[in-house]
């Protein structure tokens, strides 16, 4: 390890020595080499089998689940939370992941997804070999304890320009030899994360005060240097003529899936993220990626419809600006359930103004101002308030009625949205999005799969702050002078990365993350593959929900993700078992497979303990989305959710349900379908979002929000009641005029 910026020689001779006086740099994390009990992989299907059997399933197939959105401390913001003065847990490299992935959460599958702008060639090199010794010792091929991917995420972000912002994407692959994976990660323009976020020198003083973890503070420099050290690719040349030693960069989607094609790599390109307003501007659509250059069918088939970071499925009327003819920005009004942040701004500065005696008219002036300073700023239009704290903003920007939804919530990109739009510049072949929908954790510390149990805050979501009250003090709220005027961001003065991004109303909004189950006729690499290909996928919100969603063609039923055309009413069966309650502790065969202390510092002391009793579904809720036929048809008219409503019985064996569309061979339109499998109520971490009090009008008028640093205590999980769910992948159903029908109607896409 390398020591830098000693402005003092000898200061800096001293400090290596007293360096080396008390230990060296740790040692790295490896794989645990001992296999899982066969018997414990039999189990789960066992158990599995005994579900459908109780709920008159007749699939060969078995679910299986796993993330395939998982975070090490390579990616460059992992790395920095990872530190203990912010309540991190210390460096998590790949084997880290893998062990957590096989022993504490027990997913069947998982890949590796770093921010690519972090991945210097060093680390892609031992990022692939991690992943084929994770695949080495899970046993027998054919029915291995888990299954571990080769990918990384491309992080593409504008915060200010709604037209350049596509989001990010995670990119994973079928193989993990170097010879059949890209020679390097291709990584999103991020110029943020190529230097260290805590400043010239801030090492030494973190490693003073936490001497015990020196090593881990004193690497911070070392570690964004690498990147910094790497060149970028040269532009315009094919990716396999470029050299393996520099970072190769994708400007848009359309030059990522380029790449990727130039490879010719078998790979799933999966939008991630999509509705969190921390990175996206207020109205930002998926429209723009609907073309046959941002979009790539064959490759783009799977949505992260929930995450850690919140709810990317349901679409609302109402956005953060909006945007006239002229590209000119302005404040929205307050609507049913949603206050644009803008509005707030307005509030505060006019409260403000008002309380100094100024005349109506100049604080309405000013709160104008305020409106208009917070639209230009982008993301960080927290910013233009000086001396506003979380909790002054109350809930604006939420989605008040969504299901766990993210910090401002962004409508037009949602799962909904994305559905209901059609693009129409060759009007003989319309363009329209067909996803499978999944979930995963977006977890930043190693652990994939973090939602089999709610405890751990700072450990299983992705919260952090100093505890340590002077340290976070001075990064803590906005320490400026409450003035009665607004600024512009650039009045605002020179902010770190996390002001920015406004982390700190964040930390109300980390939850432990979703899942992706697959129907899979087994647990080979192969067979998981080729079911996320063909779309046989749904996402839960963390528990292990079981869920089946068919349509019935006479004998045969024809599963989730599939696309056919019908001139018929279509119908469909739904099942849905919900997930067995969790034992305290680890499984013994954990404990006796790791060292206690391995298990509570990689498993905080808990890990996926199934007991006996399933949890009851409450109830089957129905969504159809007719996309748009016609340009300019309106999409809140074509999302009809729920349509339907089916509530369950009190029954730990499952519910099933079975309804037709009586309305779809009168509409001669396409119509996509998709279930929601809604589990009994159970607490969950931050749930409760910004946890408001709520006046007899239903107005919030204070927050409790659930901070990462020393504010909220650190034992503090902010749990909340939360009703955990499952998310079918569509069934998209194409009208197909009848023989003998006009055959002039809509043709199949």
């Amino acid at each position: 390890m390398q020591v830098r910026r000693f402005s003092n020689p000898a200061l800096q001779i001293a400090f290596i020595a007293l360096l080396a006086a008390c230990g060296g740099a740790p040692e790295p994390v490896e794989i645990t080499r001992k296999t899982l009990a066969p018997a414990l992989v039999q189990e789960k299907a066992q158990r599995q089998q005994q579900a459908q059997k109780e709920n008159g399933v007749a699939a060969s197939s078995q679910i299986l689940f796993g993330d395939l959105h998982v975070h090490t401390t390579y990616s460059p913001d992992a790395f920095i939370t990872a530190m203990p003065l912010m309540q991190g847990s210390g460096l998590a490299p790949p084997a880290a992941a893998c062990d957590f992935a096989r022993f504490c959460s027990a997913l069947d599958f998982w890949s590796i997804n770093d921010h690519a702008e972090g991945i210097t060639p060093e680390r892609w090199e031992l990022t692939r070999e991690a992943i084929r010794q994770c695949n080495a010792v899970a046993g027998d091929s054919d029915n291995p304890d888990t299954v571990a991917f080769l990918g990384w995420e491309w992080s593409q972000v504008n915060n200010m320009d709604r037209n350049q912002h596509y989001g990010h994407k995670n990119v994973i692959f079928l193989d993990t030899a170097n010879d059949k994976v890209p020679a390097r990660s291709i990584a999103a323009p991020r110029k943020q994360l190529n230097k260290s976020p805590i400043g010239v020198g801030a090492q030494y003083v973190l490693a003073a005060m936490d001497w015990k973890n020196r090593n881990l503070y004193l690497s911070i420099d070392d570690y964004y240097q690498a990147i910094a050290d790497t060149p970028i690719c040269e532009k315009g040349v094919n990716t396999r003529d470029l050299p393996n030693n520099c970072l190769e960069v994708a400007d848009k989607p359309a030059e990522l899936f380029e790449k990727l094609k130039q490879w010719g790599f078998d790979s799933i390109v999966i939008p991630h993220g999509n509705a969190w307003g921390m990175n996206t501007p207020g109205a930002t659509t998926f429209d723009k990626q609907l073309n046959r250059r941002q979009h790539a069918p064959a490759l783009q088939t799977l949505f992260e419809v929930y995450s850690g970071h919140g709810n990317s499925e349901e679409y609302r009327d109402w956005r953060a600006v909006e945007y006239d003819a002229d590209g000119v920005g302005s404040c929205p009004e307050v609507s049913a359930n949603y206050q644009p942040c803008c509005r707030r701004a307005g509030e505060l500065i006019f409260e403000r103004c008002s309380a100094g005696g100024a005349s109506e008219e100049e604080c309405r002036l000013r709160e104008s101002v305020a409106q208009k300073n917070y639209i230009d700023a982008g993301v960080s239009g927290h910013l233009t308030v000086p001396g506003a704290r979380t909790e002054d903003w109350l809930n604006c920007g939420q989605c008040e009625d969504c299901f766990n939804p993210p910090m401002d919530h962004r409508p037009g990109t949602t799962a909904q949205y994305a559905l209901a739009i059609t693009n129409f510049d060759d009007p003989q072949q319309p363009l329209r999005f067909e996803f499978g929908f999944i979930a995963s954790s977006d977890n930043h510390r190693g652990r994939g799969g973090t939602g089999y149990k709610e405890f751990a805050r700072h450990a299983m979501t992705e919260a952090n702050g100093p505890r340590n009250k002077r340290l976070g003090a001075a990064s803590a709220s906005d320490q400026r002078e409450p003035i009665a005027h607004s600024v512009t961001l650039a009045e605002s003065g020179d902010v770190n990365l996390n002001r920015l991004r406004n982390m700190e109303r964040q930390g109300s909004f980390f939850m432990t993350g979703g899942l992706v189950a697959v129907h899979s006729e087994g647990r080979r690499r192969e067979q998981i593959w080729q079911s996320l290909k063909q779309r046989q996928v749904y996402g839960t919100s963390g528990d292990r929900i079981l869920l089946w969603f068919d349509l019935l063609d006479g004998e045969q039923t024809i599963p989730m993700g599939s696309t056919v055309s019908r001139s018929q009413n279509p119908r469909f069966r739904v099942t849905a078992a919900g997930a067995f309650n969790q034992e305290p502790g680890c499984p013994q065969s954990v404990i006796e497979t790791l060292t206690p202390q391995r298990v509570d510092s990689l498993c905080r002391g808990e890990c996926y303990n199934p007991g006996d009793q399933r949890k009851s579904i409450t109830r089957i809720e129905v969504v159809r989305i007719r996309p748009q036929q016609s340009p300019g048809e309106d999409v809140g008219e074509l999302i009809e959710d729920p349509w339907r409503v089916f509530d369950c019985k009190a029954d730990a064996n499952g519910c099933t349900v079975e309804f037709e569309d009586k309305l779809f061979s009168g509409g001669e339109r396409e119509v996509r379908y998709y279930v929601r499998a809604i589990q009994q109520p159970s607490d969950a971490v931050n749930a409760g979002g910004l946890r408001c009090e709520y006046d007899e009008q239903g107005q919030c008028i204070a927050v409790n929000p659930c901070y990462g640093d020393y504010r909220t205590d650190s034992g503090d999980d902010c749990l909340w009641p939360n009703e955990e769910r499952a998310w079918s992948s569509p069934i998209y159903v194409r009208w197909q005029a009848a023989s003998g029908q006009d055959q002039g109607k809509e043709k199949s896409l």
